[in-house]
């Protein structure tokens, strides 16, 4: 009987029906039914289950090693590296926390991501040209906390204020940003058809698939950022 429902469950993966954690991603017509299923969710994510489908989103991504999104014209790195804590809302399993260099890459986190966990909180460095960042985010607000700047270059007082700030907004720059790029896949046509089937393989270990379709979302995301004339 269990395999019967795993066999249902990777062809509903494969249809698209539903989404990373195992919540459907079929749209309702009926607006009630819609707001009744939204208000279910957060009460069940508390209010959080976008933020923790973009960090997952973000850590299956920076694998690659590649910038993830571009600010003034520079790309953005990231790498999550040290402490990683997963939650989700049904399973034997509904939080679980990993620590170590490599923690959030391991085949540990990406089994229990399988299992229907996602990612809500994780210290993540951001890499913009020669200046790197670390931050502890944190899903349920994308809350910036115990925040790392780069080296200060300015003597006096108040321009290392004035630097401070100016880091500081660069950070919440480039947060924005990944928002907002996965924003704009999260409500495209090839998130449930591509982009769920793609992570899914990645958290299983089929990396020539995953990094296959990586690549695909990744030009499509570069296409979506591209100025139209």
């Amino acid at each position: 009987m269990a395999k019967r429902e795993q066999a249902r469950a990777d062809a509903a993966f494969a249809r698209g029906d539903i989404g990373v954690d195992g919540a459907s991603t079929e749209e309702t017509k009926d607006v009630a039914e819609v707001e009744k299923g939204q208000a279910r969710e957060q009460l069940l994510r508390g209010r959080a289950y976008l933020g923790r489908e973009l960090l997952t989103w973000m850590l299956w991504r920076s694998e690659s090693g590649d910038a993830l999104v571009e600010l003034e014209g520079t790309g953005v790195n990231v790498l999550f590296m040290g402490r990683i804590i997963l939650r989700g809302v049904a399973g034997d399993v509904t939080e679980l926390s990993a620590k170590g260099t490599l923690a959030p890459y391991s085949e540990q986190v990406k089994h229990a991501l399988d299992k229907g966990l996602l990612v809500a909180q994780a210290r993540i460095r951001f890499t913009h040209g020669e200046k790197e960042y670390e931050a502890t985010i944190d899903s349920e607000f994308l809350d910036i906390r115990a925040a790392k700047l780069p080296a200060l270059m300015s003597e006096e007082e108040d321009d290392q204020l004035s630097e401070r700030l100016f880091l500081t907004e660069q950070l919440s720059a480039m947060v924005d940003a990944l928002v907002n790029d996965f924003l704009k896949v999260r409500v495209g046509k090839t998130w449930s058809k591509q982009v769920v089937p793609a992570m899914k393989e990645w958290m299983r270990g089929d990396e020539q698939g995953a990094d296959a379709l990586s690549k695909a979302a990744r030009a499509r995301g570069r296409e979506a950022r591209a100025p139209r004339h």
